[in-house]
């Protein structure tokens, strides 16, 4: 059995960034890591563009202006303007040429066809230059950055409809169990429903990874081997749901051990999931995390989403610690580290109740995680916590 924070390097040891690069279009790339810097093909704006709806002068000494016609977003004609003329603008139009500012159309009174200003004006007010944002062959976005909504946008103003990102992984989440039935299924004595998968789904969706597939196998050994064999072969992660302890039924172990797969550790000194298992074979990386579900999960956040991250190029991949005082008292009943659901709130953390391993309600309500070292035995109100942000 691992401490949790040696479980932690192993695994940081082990997991390696991939090299592979694809091509993807800009509306479909969200999450995913640039693989190169990219050039802005064009200025942005591309012309000098109007801030403001209002009025674009051909000077600036004179109170009064002749009004000779009015410039749309989407105009592509430079209209000549003469010193003493204006001319309408709105915003996000083309400024012509010879104007010499704009002037908000709040700040002018315009009666019959002269524009008579309010205040004083100054050169190239409310312009933005062609190139303010970004010059064309200047760096738009660099090597790494991970693309956001906002990202997929500025690609989007700047024209371009593809790039090279790193690739995500293929995950397998193999459930294990005969116990196990599908929720639209009626229960029978002994069984449970199976919640993991679409739970481990769900936490992979939010993070940006949808290549997933899913199995489900019975604790029948032949058959556990061969499903893991076949995920082993086909994807780069496979997560596996259960039967990794040591009871009669759980072939988990056995069939990893039958398949020759580089075990790394198994067991780590914590709770939940202490039954946590990482492994690795050819090119595919294997974890096999507890059945219940609140160890499943805080394993996935700790160890599994990192990994994940790591694989696919990020480079700040473990979910963000801080500390927090601590609203609760809390005693630990062993000298394992402990994972907490808590509810983090003004910097305030807050354990909450039902911290059983099967236990999944008090994960629900939680968007924290409080981390107890082995060495840390009790916790009491006013104590400064190590807290970790959920997803």
């Amino acid at each position: 059995m691992v401490p949790v924070e040696k479980a932690l390097q192993l695994v940081d040891n082990r997991i390696k960034p991939t090299q592979e690069i694809v091509t993807l279009s800009v509306s479909n790339s969200l999450g995913f890591v640039l693989a190169k810097d990219i050039l802005s093909p064009i200025n942005m704006p591309p012309f000098r563009q109007s801030a403001m709806d209002g009025y674009a002068l051909g000077s600036i000494e004179e109170k009064t202006f002749s009004l000779i016609g009015e410039v749309q977003a989407g105009d592509d004609e430079d209209p000549e303007l003469k010193k003493g003329e204006a001319i309408r603008i709105f915003t996000g139009a083309p400024v012509p040429s010879e104007a010499k500012t704009v002037i908000m159309q709040e700040k002018v009174e315009v009666i019959a066809n002269k524009v008579i200003l309010q205040e004083s004006v100054k050169p190239n007010a409310n312009i933005r230059p062609a190139g303010e944002q970004i010059k064309q062959g200047e760096v738009a976005l660099t090597k790494g950055t991970i693309i956001n909504a906002a990202g997929i946008g500025y690609l989007a103003t700047l024209g371009i409809t593809h790039i090279e990102v790193y690739k995500k992984p293929s995950i397998a989440i193999i459930a294990t169990g005969n116990e196990l039935v599908p929720p639209s299924q009626k229960l029978k004595h002994g069984q449970i429903y199976e919640s993991n998968s679409v739970m481990l789904s769900s936490a992979l969706k939010t993070s940006g990874f949808v290549n997933v597939s899913f199995y489900k196998v019975e604790d029948e050994y032949q058959a556990t081997c061969s499903i893991i064999e076949k995920a082993i072969q086909q994807y780069d992660v496979v997560l596996i749901s259960g039967g990794i302890s040591v009871g009669d039924y759980d072939f988990v172990g056995k069939a990893l051990r039958d398949l020759q797969v580089d075990e790394i550790f198994y067991k780590v000194k914590q709770k939940p999931g202490k039954p946590l298992y990482f492994a690795q074979k050819d090119n595919t990386t294997i974890f096999a995390l507890p059945g219940n579900p609140a160890s499943s999960l805080s394993c996935f956040y700790i160890y599994v989403l990192p990994a994940l991250q790591k694989i696919s190029g990020h480079q700040d991949y473990h979910l963000t610690r801080t500390t927090s005082i601590s609203n609760s008292e809390y005693s630990k009943k062993g000298e394992r580290a402990e994972f907490l659901k808590a509810s983090l709130k003004n910097d305030k953390v807050t354990i909450l109740d039902g911290q059983a391993s099967s236990m999944l309600r008090s994960f629900a309500l939680a968007n924290a995680l409080v981390y107890l070292p082995e060495e840390v035995s009790k916790v009491n109100p006013g104590d400064r916590l190590l807290v970790i942000n959920l997803p």
